[in-house]
């Protein structure tokens, strides 16, 4: 009886022992973390106009890609009406976190990269996959209806089918150049399609065997490009 008692206790108290050095451990490597998250965010913010950098996004160091960064991002917030939250900065917007508020509440980050020739705009834009959630940067030129570059992620898609949208260049570099709008000034986006491209400023093809995420990215593209078009039109004024 006492040897169960004293098991039990050793137990108990072992167990206290451990979850209070994994307490410790956590919020001392959280900072490390942190900072490791917001490199990777900021290289793949960079990567939608990887063609514009005077760097080489993938193989830059942590110091080359936070240095250009902070020398070639304005960033500013728009809210749900396309209207600029002063003071706001991009950086701490989570759109994991803005996708938990009502429509109506939500704010969105913009970073202006101020390239050698050019500004262009890249806007966040999040969706769902075949598994769980995908989400982008679309790199905007300043007519505010070519896209000049993208670049996606995911939680969890399949490797080789609908992890392409992140792997595949070849896919990503289609988008270079699709429009916005029609030529009647209608808004239409970009799609992902089966069976060939009919109309190339609009149209993307689609990833092989990928059918559930290839709609997921035409949704996001849809939904999420229209949120900044209001922003957008107010600096055509």
């Amino acid at each position: 009886m006492h040897t169960n008692r004293y098991t039990l206790i050793y137990i108990v108290v072992l167990s206290f022992i451990v979850a209070v050095v994994l307490a410790f451990t956590f919020s001392g490597l959280k900072p490390i973390h942190d900072a490791n998250e917001a490199v990777f965010k900021k290289r793949d913010i960079l990567s939608s106009v990887k063609d514009q950098l005077p760097i080489d996004i993938v193989k830059a160091s942590t110091e080359e890609v936070l240095e250009h960064f902070d020398a070639s991002i304005e960033q500013v917030v728009i809210d749900a009406n396309g209207k600029v939250v002063e003071g706001a900065k991009a950086d701490d917007i989570d759109m994991k976190q803005e996708e938990k508020k009502p429509l109506e509440e939500r704010q969105y980050p913009i970073y202006i990269y101020e390239g050698a020739e050019a500004k262009y705009y890249l806007i966040a834009i999040r969706g769902n996959g075949l598994w769980d959630k995908i989400w982008g940067t679309i790199a905007m030129k300043d007519d505010f209806n070519t896209i000049a570059g993208v670049s996606f992620d995911h939680v969890t898609e399949t490797a080789g089918l609908g992890a392409e949208i992140k792997d595949s260049e070849a896919f990503k570099k289609a988008f270079q150049g699709k429009k916005l709008y029609n030529d009647n000034g209608e808004y239409v986006s970009v799609a992902i399609v089966k069976g060939g491209v009919k109309k190339p400023s609009h149209q993307v093809d689609a990833i092989a065997g990928a059918t559930i995420t290839s709609k997921g990215v035409t949704e996001m593209m849809n939904r999420g490009l229209a949120i900044y078009l209001p922003y957008f039109d107010s600096l055509k004024k």
